[in-house]
């Protein structure tokens, strides 16, 4: 079997749910050539691949890559907890800017595909939403603005990767609480409320897709700053809607508020929807299949959750059947 040239890959920010899933599908075609990385103190998530390294030892980031040489390299290492970087700024420059810095070191003058994860935070928010990459950035929250910085390092002294501003990754994550369908399921699960906003709009996309075209983007030579998100916007309220009416959970779960009347801490964005349109004329199509799936599970109204068909099931394990994946038959 001829191996693809993105090979050996390297993977860091396992331990996060696009690093995670990614990690999942390219491995499993993979196990010999694709390697992941996650801090020494996450010592649960452990297997083959999976190697225990803090990204802030470039010393041992160097060995690595002196060991493996690899061909490629997904950066997905990062702290996206809005709370505890406005608390910890120092952290949150450690993580999100000073790890792009060390991955350009191991790289050195080597000639290695690099792809980068950014987010869209690195907007305000406006009413129209629909970012595009020429937008200006102004990020609101300390992880906004570290997420800058690395881009802005990246491009500077990197200019031939792959910059990809992602909205919300919608798959499994690796502790059952992280990413946004898991930390919802997480309170409805011991039948705490969850209590989400009606006006922070996102992009959220399948996992699967997000692999596709990463594949590809590990393959071909486009380089610079791409929104990556589906094409179906939706309110963190909305997406909460999603989950606890197709999971069957309680509809008096979940509660709603805007941005305003949960205080200032941490800064929320508003409408952050991004535009796809630069990523899909790049990729000569569209990937995308819009989360969720089909549109039945899709908010119409406030309260859309609380109706029940007797002739609609509703239970968990629909979750993992609609949201975490798309459905087979499609």
């Amino acid at each position: 079997m001829t191996l693809p040239a993105y090979l050996p890959l390297l993977i860091t920010g396992v331990n996060g749910v696009p690093g995670y899933n990614a990690f999942r599908h390219f491995h499993s075609q993979y196990p010999e050539h694709v390697v992941a990385i996650r801090p020494t103190r996450y010592w649960p998530l452990r297997g083959n691949g999976i190697i225990p390294l803090d990204i802030e030892d470039v010393q041992g980031l160097a060995a690595l890559m002196k060991t493996w040489k690899f061909n490629s390299i997904l950066h997905a290492a990062g702290s996206c907890a809005l709370k505890s970087c406005e608390l910890n700024p120092e952290m949150a420059y450690r993580v999100n800017v000073q790890s792009a810095k060390n991955i350009l070191k191991i790289i050195g003058d080597r000639t290695i595909r690099l792809l980068f994860l950014s987010t869209d935070l690195v907007f305000p928010g406006k009413s129209s939403g629909c970012y595009t990459e020429d937008d200006a950035v102004s990020p609101v929250t300390v992880y906004g603005k570290t997420m800058v910085m690395a881009e802005e390092i990246i491009a500077r002294e990197y200019p031939s990767a792959a910059i990809f501003r992602i909205s919300l990754p919608m798959g499994i994550s690796v502790n059952g609480h992280a990413g946004a369908i898991d930390w919802i399921l997480s309170r409805f699960k011991k039948n705490n409320p969850a209590t989400l906003y009606y006006d922070e709009i996102r992009s959220p996309f399948y996992c699967e897709d997000f692999n596709s075209i990463t594949e590809i983007a590990l393959e071909n030579k486009i380089c610079g700053i791409y929104h990556l998100g589906a094409n179906r916007y939706l309110s963190l309220y909305q997406i909460g809607q999603i989950v606890n009416k197709v999971g069957g959970y309680s509809p008096r779960l979940l509660k709603g508020c805007m941005r305003i009347e949960a205080g200032p801490m941490p800064p929320r964005a508003g409408n952050v929807a991004m535009s796809n349109k630069k990523l899909l004329a790049a990729l000569g199509f569209d990937p995308f299949r819009k989360w969720p799936y089909h549109e039945n599970h899709v908010p119409d109204k406030h309260d859309w959750h609380y109706d029940r068909p007797d002739h609609n099931v509703f239970y968990p394990e629909l979750i993992h059947k609609y949201l975490y994946r798309i459905p087979i038959a499609c």
